[in-house]
């Protein structure tokens, strides 16, 4: 059985999940509008990946008898300036996601819920994953330097991204 702390937190990380969801597909939009379907496609691909993990999180609280409470999501931001502020502000978003997964584990230890920390474990090692791909992203936005040509091959090559 899950106690009073732990059940809020993974409930709020549920809720965190579904927020990515939101952004993600937020950021497709945007790759939409400005004809970079691949790169919609790979912000698609990371939107089904982040509603699994809300999910994840989901069945465990009540595999361990608590309760799911889902609050209201905030409204994502819709524009950005160009590719590669919008991969570096998924970057940014996965390291808060970060804290947030690391914060659990914490709490997990401190209130020595053993079966809790274990869970988490795959959820860190998925973060490592998932900072690691955005940033080979934005580290080839970089070598770009908004050359037309080169954003169009990268947008190719997200496009072929598979379901992970």
């Amino acid at each position: 059985m899950l106690n009073s702390k732990i059940q809020l937190s993974l409930n709020n990380q549920v809720n965190a999940e579904f927020y990515s969801a939101y952004l993600y597909l937020s950021m497709a939009a945007y790759f939409e509008a400005q004809g970079l379907k691949g790169m919609s496609h790979w912000m698609k691909r990371q939107a089904e990946e982040e509603i699994s993990h809300g999910m994840k999180i989901f069945n465990y609280i009540y595999d361990r008898g608590g309760r799911v409470t889902l609050t209201q999501i905030e409204t994502p931001p819709s524009n950005w300036k160009s590719p590669l502020e919008v991969f570096q502000e998924s970057f940014k978003h996965e390291t808060h996601v970060t804290k947030l997964i690391h914060d659990l584990v914490k709490l997990a230890q401190k209130e020595n819920d053993i079966a809790t920390e274990s869970f988490l474990d795959w959820f860190v090692q998925e973060q490592v994953e998932e900072e690691a791909s955005v940033a080979t992203i934005i580290d080839q936005l970089l070598l770009t330097q908004e050359n037309g040509a080169s954003i169009l091959f990268i947008d190719k090559h997200l496009g072929e991204r598979k379901n992970d």
